[in-house]
């Protein structure tokens, strides 16, 4: 295999058609990247950029969001059944878990580009 130098924190290694096989990297460099991994349990880990990007602009589903909100106002109006009830409870439960995982991707991302800028 051959070897190229693309920066000074990273070589890539190539095969023989010049694909990028591996990635050596300098000590720093490397302590940086598994810090972040290990200790921010926070960050989503094997998601690349483009499906952070998706998740963090992710948005509730348009039937579950239009029933979500006739449910909310049918409450209001303390119009609900039990079976409703129950299914306003999953539904804001559903929001909430999209709500934090959208705020996860956000967190990730943006500590990825920390790591980036500090390269």
């Amino acid at each position: 295999m051959a070897e190229s130098i693309m920066s000074e924190q990273a070589r890539y290694i190539t095969n023989e058609q010049g694909e990028r096989v591996g990635v050596l990297l300098d000590l720093e460099t490397y302590n940086r990247l598994t810090q972040v991994s290990s200790v921010d349990t926070e960050c989503l880990i094997g998601l690349g950029q483009a499906e952070l990007l998706a998740l963090a602009e992710s948005m509730l589903a348009p039937a579950a969001q239009a029933r979500l909100d006739g449910l909310l106002a049918r409450n209001a109006e303390s119009q609900l059944s039990d079976e409703e009830l129950a299914e306003l409870d999953r539904l804001l439960a559903q929001t909430d878990h999209l709500t934090l995982l959208k705020t996860r991707a956000r967190y990730t991302l943006q500590s990825l580009e920390k790591l980036t800028q500090a390269s």
